[in-house]
């Protein structure tokens, strides 16, 4: 049975990344606009997004949180769309639209009918050239902001876990923060400082516009060009951080006391930068260790030893080199020490021996099934190719990237972990219960 269904994903992921590559058109504004027509007529919809190439790392470290901030803020209106009134376009047309922040990139999309590719072309456009920023806007979405963190961090288990482990691995580089940023900045900037972020940062040369489903590729052209074309480009180089973290000489252990039931053991380390080959090599060693019930860290501290309720390891997808972390939430009784052994055990067994040939095939087959999930809705389609135009440089690895990570050797693996999971890039914390 295990034979069959590694042959039938394999068959399914080669269809979609051999004979029905995503097809697409790409072109520059004159104002330095990167465009992207993907043609799917498969559903009666169409995908408008923009993706602009700034996230908290672009942030002043005295201003933090203005690219979440601001998120938020270009939903207030226009000149052309009244306060409040920007979502009611959508939701009439019978679509909808989201958006998010991340350390790299501020990304917004609407999904329509595709008869009303003009209406989101419009919003859009109007997003990036009109946006009205003033005092009204400023302070209802502060206090959405704080209501957020206050909602997903401060009252929730755990909730401020991210923020910890980034203060403590990064001393210099705006990674040392995260997106939601710092409440006491949001109150402290003036609304001449928020109007300065948006005039330095919403501009079409510090953009992707990916326009992904049910259209004719001339006349989503021609509208772009009507929208979009005389939206002035930057006068000046668009802020990108050039820091460089010196090493962390650790490894560093610290105590966080939190609202909490069950300790936790968390490890953090410094990792590659997205899109470099040890990247590659350490996402298939993390999906080695804790994707899916059979994985490495999950078995031995969850099913065996249970030791945790819960247990993994990730790394974060950041333009610059970031960071990974390896947890366990422990069982009742159980000391964060031996949690410790038992993980930085597993990462022991990859350091000195290499992984099985079994082992390194049900890897390449857990990540060519994660590629055909990231790319069977338009969404997602048009996410990713803003997503490698953007950070990468080149829409095309929509197609190609699969091939990078099945490059990846047991050797790779095995070296990645000696060298990324070394002890002295290493971050202990141990999160405990605020009684104790």
């Amino acid at each position: 049975m295990e034979k069959f269904l590694s042959a039938l994903l394999l068959l399914v992921s080669s269809t979609v990344f051999g004979q029905t590559q995503i097809k697409f058109d790409r072109f520059t504004l004159d104002n330095g606009l990167k465009v992207i027509l993907h043609e799917d007529h498969t559903t009666p919809n169409v995908v408008i997004s923009v993706l602009y190439h700034v996230g908290s790392k672009n942030e002043k470290p005295e201003r933090t949180g203005f690219a979440h901030f601001f998120e938020h803020l270009m939903f207030e209106g226009s000149e052309n769309i009244a306060r409040g009134e920007y979502d009611k376009y959508v939701s009439r047309a019978g679509g909808a639209l989201n958006a998010y922040t991340s350390q790299d990139r501020t990304y917004y999309y609407e999904f329509l009918p595709s008869n009303y590719l003009e209406l989101g072309l419009w919003l859009e456009s109007e997003r990036m050239k009109h946006a009205v920023v003033d005092s009204k806007g400023i302070e209802t979405q502060r206090a959405v902001v704080k209501e957020e963190r206050k909602q997903r961090m401060d009252n929730q288990p755990y909730g401020t876990l991210m923020e910890q482990v980034f203060v403590r691995l990064f001393d210099k580089h705006p990674y040392r923060w995260m997106p939601i940023g710092s409440m006491e900045h949001l109150d402290a900037a003036s609304d001449e400082d928020y109007q300065q972020f948006y005039k330095d940062f919403y501009l079409p040369d510090n953009a992707v516009l990916t326009i992904a489903g049910d259209i004719n590729k001339s006349t989503a052209k021609a509208l772009v060009e009507k929208y979009f074309s005389t939206i002035p480009k930057s006068s000046k180089p668009i802020y990108r951080p050039t820091i460089t973290e010196a090493p962390l000489n650790g490894p560093k252990r610290d105590t966080v006391y939190d609202r909490v039931q069950l300790p936790a053991l968390i490890i953090g380390h410094r990792t590659p930068a997205q899109g470099s080959k040890d990247y590659y090599a350490m996402e298939m060693l993390n999906t080695l260790l804790s994707n899916g019930n059979s994985s490495r860290i999950y078995r031995s501290l969850v099913d065996e030893k249970q030791l945790a309720i819960q247990a993994g390891s990730f790394q974060f997808p950041l333009e610059d080199p970031g960071l990974g972390i390896s947890y366990g939430i422990a069982n009742m009784g159980v000391e964060l020490s031996d949690i410790e052994k038992a993980i930085l055990g597993e990462i022991e067994k990859v350091q000195n021996q290499p992984i099985s040939d079994q082992e390194l095939k049900k890897l390449q087959n857990q990540i060519e099934n994660q590629f055909v999930g990231k790319l069977s809705s338009v969404e997602g389609i048009a996410e990713n190719l803003a997503v490698y135009e953007t950070h990468y440089g080149d829409a095309s690895l929509i197609n190609t990237e699969i091939n990078r990570y099945l490059a990846v050797t047991k050797e790779d693996i095995q070296r990645v972990a000696n060298l990324y999971f070394d002890e002295k890039n290493r971050l202990v914390l141990f999160w405990l219960p605020k009684s104790n």
